[in-house]
Formats: C-alpha cells, structure tokens, sequence
C-alpha cells in the first residue's frame, strides 16, 4: 500500500464510524424519544418605519428550528420571514418582519416561540426608528468618529517634540508609560471581545472565535517582524518606527470597538449615552497619540508617517460608527476585538524588548516601573468618563 494511502486510511475509517453512529447507533433511540436541542440567536432589531420592526435571527443549533408565533409585548402578533417557510436551517439567518405599532421612546419585548415551545426573547430598550445610510447619517457618523478617535490620537502625536527634549531615563518612562496604556487596553479589548462572543451564535464557538483572533494578530505580526532584518533590530530607527506602526494598528483595532459602542448608542435612541461616550473616549484617547510617539522619541520621522499613524489609529473609530449605526454582526465584531487583543500583547513584547535593550539599565527601575503604574492610571482614570 503506497504511503498515502496509509494517509488516507484512519479518516476514510473515521468517517464509516460516524457514518453508522448517526444511521444506526444509539442516537437514533434518543431522537426518538427526545425533542432536539435548539437555539435562536436574535443579533439584531431594525425599526425602519413606523408600525415595523425586523429581526435578524441565526439557527446556532444542531437541528432546523421552526418559528411558530412571534410575542410582542405579551401579545401574538403576525410575522413574515424572508423566505415562505418559517423553518430555519442549522446555521441560516433570517428577516422576521413583525408590522407591530411600536411607540416612540418607549421599550419593547419580543418574544419567539418555536414549534416546540421553546422561547427566544430581546428586548428593545428604546425604541426609535433605526437610522439609514444616507449621506446625512453617514456624515453624522463620520464626525462623530473624527470627533471621538481621529482629531485626539492627532492630537496625542503633537507629544512628540516634548519627548525629544527629555533625557533617556525620562524617554524611558514614557516607554513604560505606553506599556502601561497597552497593558489597560489589550484588557479591555479582551473583555469586548469576550462580552460580544456571549453574543455569537453557539455553532459559530465565540470563544474559540477568540483564540483564533489573537492567535492570527500576535503570529503574523511576529512573521512579519522577524522576516524584515530592519524591523527585528528594536535599536535602529527602522526597527522603531515598525513598532509605532504597529502600536497605531493594535490601538486601530482598539478604536473600532469604541466607534461600535458611539454608533449603536445612537441607533437606539440613546443620545446622552452617546454624547457622553464620545467626550469619554475623546479624552481617553488623548493617551493613545503618546504611546505611538514614545518609541520614536529619539528619531526623526517624517510627517507623513506621524499622519499615518495618526490615521491607522483614528480613523477606525469612524468604520465602527458606521457598523455600530447601521448593522451590527456579532462574528465579525469579536473577530476584530480579538484581533486587536493579540496585536496589543504582541506589541507589548515588542516595546518591553526595547526598554529592555537600553544599555547599563535594569528593567526594573523606579522610573519605568513609574511609567508603567502611570499608564495604568491614566486610562483608568480617563476610563471612568466613559459611560456604558
């Protein structure tokens, strides 16, 4: 027998086994005499117009689910599906439209039953109707993420002449100040991600959509750090300047969660939420333009890298309005949280080898560990302004 074959042979073994489990082995007495297992995600509520309202429901269940009666506000109301049977297959999304005379401001609960009696529920907390992408709202949207991301991280750069200035203990402090504000981010990045795959649908494994997320992030930019022999070198300006960019990419990632909680707030009618959200994290991510410019303290970068910077960090804020405003996908948004977690904690390593390298100085001086507890304070601090 030729070697791939023998390959080939233990899956070809494992697929009969499983094949003769589902057909004829003891499952087949359990669903017989048990209802399947079955679960509805319900991601998202649209109100377009007056007298509707849309759900947007995945099957993360290991069976078709039938949607039997649609509740609102302890009331049985009529509904129609996307498609002419109400049967969702494992794994499908659907469009319930529900023509209900929702009322302006105030809370709605709906309510799914399926044919097995198991029930689904959400709750719209204020209801209002959910904006549309128009080139108004956009615009809005858009401001709202410059106001909120992009102009405070421009102006968090505008540290850097100050920091050429300092001696290289003090460049140090600062060093270990960003590793502080990465150290309070990749947190809080990590606690996003893990609030949103409570969210994902059970098939889609949120958890595991977690893993997977910091484990592409920390492991390409690793590939793509140790492959370039400029950027491996943390004591060139090249190998600095790499790792600037990567600050502003993991803090981009940050910011697109944030733009995700601005812009859902105001779709939901929660205006004050959203107001005090964007004075929170304009003030938050002040800090932010600092920690890109640290590394770079010593060097001369041209402008249009710090504009990069300024922008690979900023402007994500504004593509997180535009999904938290208009669609929201529980998938992809854990993904991009757990992507930046891992591109935060990869940059750590990164900046934690550069105060490291610092000639005839211990890591553990009063001035980095300083840094360090300073940066932790600092977001915490701005952190409470932010309201959620």
């Amino acid at each position: 027998m030729k070697a791939w074959m023998w390959g080939i042979l233990p899956l070809g073994l494992m697929a009969l086994l499983l094949f003769i489990f589902f057909s004829f082995g003891p499952l087949g007495v359990f669903q017989t005499n048990f209802p399947p297992v079955e679960e509805l995600t319900i991601e998202r509520a649209i109100l377009p117009r007056a007298n509707e309202i849309i759900l947007h429901v995945t099957n993360g269940g290991p069976a078709p689910v039938t949607v039997a009666q649609v509740i609102v506000d302890d009331a049985l109301w009529q509904f129609s599906m996307n498609k002419s049977e109400t049967t969702i297959s494992r794994l499908g999304t659907r469009r319930i439209v529900i023509p209900y005379p929702w009322v302006e401001g105030e809370s709605h609960e709906i309510t799914l039953l399926t044919a097995t009696g198991l029930t689904f529920s959400h709750e719209i907390a204020v209801a209002t109707t959910s904006p549309k992408p128009d080139w108004a709202t956009l615009s809005t949207f858009t401001l709202l993420g410059v106001y909120a991301g992009v102009i405070p991280v421009l102006l968090g750069l505008l540290f850097y002449p100050f920091l050429r200035t300092l001696e290289k203990k003090w460049v140090n402090f600062f060093l270990c100040l960003t590793l502080g504000l990465l150290a309070f981010l990749m947190i809080d990045t990590l606690e996003e991600a893990f609030k949103t795959a409570s969210k994902v649908a059970g098939a889609y494994q949120g958890l595991s959509l977690v893993s997977f997320g910091i484990a592409i992030s920390w492991l390409g930019l690793s590939f793509l750090s140790n492959n370039n022999p400029t950027r491996c070198d943390k004591t060139t300006a090249s190998g600095r300047s790499w790792i600037a960019f990567v600050i502003a990419l993991g803090i981009g990632l940050h910011n697109l969660g944030e733009g995700l909680a601005i812009g859902s707030a105001y779709a939901i009618g929660e205006i004050s939420l959203g107001a005090f959200l964007v004075v929170g994290f304009t003030l938050h991510n002040l800090t932010e333009g600092l920690g890109i410019v640290a590394p770079i303290a010593q060097d001369r970068p041209p402008l249009k890298h710090l504009v990069l910077y300024g922008a690979i960090a900023g402007v994500p804020t504004i593509l997180g309005t535009w999904i938290g405003g208009f669609t929201y996908g529980p998938i992809w948004i854990t993904l991009f949280f757990a992507l930046g977690a891992g591109a935060i904690a990869q940059v750590l390593y990164e900046v934690s080898r550069v105060v490291s390298s610092s000639e005839g100085e211990s890591w553990a001086t009063r001035h980095n560990i300083g840094g360090f507890l300073s940066g932790l304070a600092i977001m915490y601090v701005t952190g409470i302004l932010v309201v959620t």
